[in-house]
């Protein structure tokens, strides 16, 4: 009986290490592959890019969520899909990624992929604007706030303290 126990005991350890060394090559590799696709993309080889990129957006990955929705958006690689790039912005939004905040902010100031509010266009610049660094999204939310009325303005504002406060779920 009790060899029993140190077989499965053995086992356990064997099958642990197993399990970190597939899953670690793999989360440091994700770096490498998100490096590939950028230089890909770069150089005009959307084909990798996509590649390179997609498993990693769907893991949760922000950064490759933005930019598959960059090339949805701009139809390099892939058919151009503007609903498409808002479900890849809106995922890395929603991890507070200022990138695709700012760009989920132009797909809304456009009317591009959704219905055009200018609300949730400024809603989203100053999201991103106030993460810092995202210049071009705070003079976007100024230039959105010139087509809106003081009390659009107040809702927007309103909109940005709650996505905030509920970590950008469901905003």
């Amino acid at each position: 009986m009790r060899s029993r126990a140190v077989y499965r005991q053995h086992m356990l350890r064997i099958i642990s290490l197993a399990i970190a060394l597939f899953v670690l090559p793999a989360v440091s590799a994700s770096g490498q592959d998100f490096d590939k696709g950028l230089t890909a993309a770069q150089s005009g080889d959307y084909a990798t890019a996509l590649r390179e990129w997609t498993p990693l957006a769907e893991q949760g990955n922000a950064a490759a969520q933005t930019n598959l929705g960059v090339m949805y958006d701009n139809g390099q690689g892939v058919p151009q899909d503007y609903a498409a790039a808002v479900r890849w912005y809106r995922l890395a939004a929603e991890q507070g990624y200022a990138a695709a905040q700012s760009n989920l902010g132009t797909m809304y100031s456009f009317g591009t992929g959704v219905l055009q509010d200018y609300v949730r266009a400024h809603m989203w610049y100053n999201i991103a604007g106030s993460s810092g660094g995202n210049e071009i999204a705070s003079k976007n939310r100024d230039i959105a706030a010139k087509k809106m009325s003081p009390s659009q303005i107040a809702e927007a504002q309103k909109l940005a303290r709650e996505c905030v406060a509920k970590n950008f779920k469901g905003c």
